[in-house]
């Protein structure tokens, strides 16, 4: 089993969330469609190069996101992020995939 975190834009959090669940992520047990959701402020910065979906280049920009987490079963995780990417509207989004020990 792995959890699944990723931060995203308010305009994008059902989308992306629906998208990772269509492939299998956030089931526990019985129960489909699960997370956890905290609302909070990213920060970044894109340099030359980068295609923003917010900000400018060359700007600090402090954005309302929302991270989301959920487990993904061990054969579910590559199409998981599959998902997330293929829906997130950053070019680069930042996620994190932890490995999860059941005792």
């Amino acid at each position: 089993m792995y959890k699944l975190c990723f931060f995203v834009p308010d305009s994008h959090l059902e989308g992306v969330k629906q998208a990772i669940f269509a492939v299998g992520g956030g089931r526990i047990g019985d129960y489909d469609s699960c997370c956890w959701q905290t609302h909070g402020k990213g920060q970044f910065r894109p340099l030359d190069g980068a295609d923003p979906f917010i900000g400018d280049l060359g700007k600090v920009e402090t954005v309302a996101e929302w991270k989301v987490e959920m487990v993904v079963a061990d054969d579910l995780i590559r199409q998981a992020v599959a998902a997330l990417k293929a829906t997130h509207p950053y070019e680069t989004p930042a996620y994190d995939v932890w490995a999860l020990a059941d005792f």
